[in-house]
């Protein structure tokens, strides 16, 4: 299949497509017009790649993932510490967010405790 028509069966832009080739994400076949051919199972990859890209992973993540993922989309537990630690890394940024807004929110009451009132 065309890269046009990669695009339209997974809904996905030809640039983003692209972009997921020049990350070592998909691999194409060139023609002699030099024109990229893909593979039938090509669609199934690239919602592969954007389901993993949902779940937050990075590019050069999901590289290292993909021959992991199953037929059925689910991972083998040849990655399951990759994924361990990113899920880590995420509660460890969300909890350092709390702190943040926390602190925002006692800046904000403590400034309008202080404002003077409007007349």
């Amino acid at each position: 299949m065309k890269i046009g028509e990669l695009a339209a069966a997974t809904d996905t832009s030809v640039r983003l497509l692209r972009y997921y080739e020049e990350q070592g994400l998909l691999a194409s076949h060139r023609l002699d017009s030099g024109h990229r051919r893909y593979d039938d199972d090509t669609p199934a990859v690239v919602r592969r790649i954007r389901a993993l890209l949902e779940a937050g992973l990075p590019t050069r993540v999901i590289r290292d993932l993909l021959p992991c993922v199953r037929q059925d989309g689910t991972l083998a537990e040849c990655q399951l510490e990759t994924l361990q630690t990113h899920l880590q890394g995420l509660d460890d940024r969300i909890s350092a967010l709390s702190e943040t807004r926390t602190s925002l929110s006692r800046l904000i009451t403590a400034t309008q405790t202080h404002a003077p009132a409007l007349a």
